[in-house]
C-alpha cells in the first residue's frame, strides 16, 4: 500500500471518529465548519477510492487475455463493450483529478465557496456534486456564455 493511501485511510477513520456514523451536514451550522469539512474530506476520499477499486478491476479483466471470440458479431460487441468501459474509465480519470482540486481547496480551506462570485455554493448542491466549484447561478452563467461562445 502506497504511503498516499495510508495516508487517506486515516484521514477517513480521523473524519469518521469525528463526525459519527449517521451525521449529514444541515443548514442549522455554521456554514463549512470544521465537521463539515471534514464531512466532504471523508465523502471524496471515499468516492476516490471507490473509483480507483473499479480501476483496478478493469485492469485486472483486461490483463486476463485478449478478446479472442470466435464469431466476429460477439468479438464486435466484446470490444464495444470494452471500449465503453475504457471511455467511463478516462472519465473518471479526469473525476479524480476535480476530486484532488477539491481535496485541496478543503485543505485550503476554501471548499464550498463559488471560485466565481466568493458566495457559498450550498449544502445541498455540495452533498450532491462534492466536486462543485461554483454556485447554480454562477454555472448556469458559465454554462450559456460557453453555448453563446460555441454558436458563433
Amino acid at each position: 500500500m502506497s504511503a498516499a493511501a495510508s495516508e487517506e485511510i486515516e484521514i477517513i477513520e480521523k473524519a469518521k471518529s469525528l463526525l459519527g456514523e449517521d451525521y449529514v451536514p444541515n443548514d442549522d451550522e455554521e456554514y463549512m465548519n470544521k465537521r463539515q469539512q471534514a464531512y466532504f474530506q471523508m465523502l471524496l476520499l471515499e468516492w476516490k477510492r471507490s473509483i480507483h477499486s473499479a480501476a483496478g478491476q478493469t485492469l485486472q479483466s483486461l490483463a486476463s487475455g485478449p478478446i479472442r471470440e470466435p464469431d466476429l458479431n460477439d468479438r464486435a460487441s466484446s470490444e464495444t463493450d470494452w471500449g465503453i468501459e475504457l471511455r467511463t474509465r478516462d472519465r473518471q480519470r479526469k473525476l479524480i483529478s476535480k476530486i484532488d482540486s477539491a481535496l485541496r481547496r478543503i485543505d485550503q480551506g476554501e471548499y464550498g465557496y463559488c471560485e466565481v462570485t466568493g458566495d457559498p455554493i450550498g449544502l445541498k448542491r455540495l452533498i450532491a456534486r462534492p466536486v462543485a466549484t461554483m454556485t447554480v447561478e454562477a454555472q448556469e452563467a458559465h454554462e450559456r456564455r460557453e453555448k453563446i461562445s460555441r454558436d458563433d
